[in-house]
């Protein structure tokens, strides 16, 4: 592995209930998140290769945590989505040749498919600050019920030369979800779309 992990936490978020209703099956969400050393913290680097390829391996590791973590089989994924939080010494680019260049491909790989593009944030932070992961429909973008977010937090990440990186996927959509729109069940992904 290229990137110089010091910390991995994968967290499970199961809502059973919604404004006194009972939500059955639950709806779940995973958030796997890699603390990783920034090769590039407090230097200028026109290059930024070696950060693209840190984000596919990350893509492979995280999404696949993630699908473990649901104890689901890759295929029953339904949404996903990443995030990375650069510290004091890194740039926002860094963030961004993390995740857009290579994280995807071994992502989709994990989930099975993944026609739709991955939502993503990118931000500076330090240690203790909210990092949040929105989420879409990982074959078709046009589901509503399936745009959402999770956020993930780790107290002492990310320091101030490292990356802190997350990936994120369900099983479902949001509990309860009636504001229209085409459906998963609907959902063809051959688009992206729809």
């Amino acid at each position: 592995m290229i990137a110089q992990i010091r910390k991995l936490s994968v967290t499970i978020e199961e809502t059973h209930s919604e404004m006194g209703r009972a939500v059955a099956p639950p709806t779940r969400k995973a958030v796997a998140v890699a603390v990783i050393a920034n090769p590039f913290a407090g230097i200028y680097q026109e290059d930024l290769t070696l950060l693209t390829d840190i984000g596919a391996e990350l893509g492979a590791l995280l999404g696949q945590r993630c699908v473990e973590a649901l104890g689901i089989t890759p295929d029953q994924a339904q949404s996903y989505g990443k995030s990375a939080m650069v510290g004091e010494n890194g740039e926002l680019e860094h963030a961004a040749a993390i995740l857009h260049p290579k994280l995807g491909a071994p992502l989709r790989l994990a989930v099975e498919k993944g026609a739709a593009l991955v939502p993503s944030s990118k931000k500076m932070g330090g240690p203790g600050q909210v990092l949040d992961v929105p989420l879409g429909h990982k074959d078709a973008a046009y589901v509503r019920s399936h745009f959402d977010g999770i956020e993930v937090q780790l107290n002492d990440s990310p320091r101030s030369n490292e990356i802190m990186v997350a990936v994120a996927v369900t099983d479902s959509g949001r509990p309860l979800a009636r504001v229209g729109g085409l459906t998963h069940a609907q959902a063809e992904g051959k688009d992206g779309l729809r």
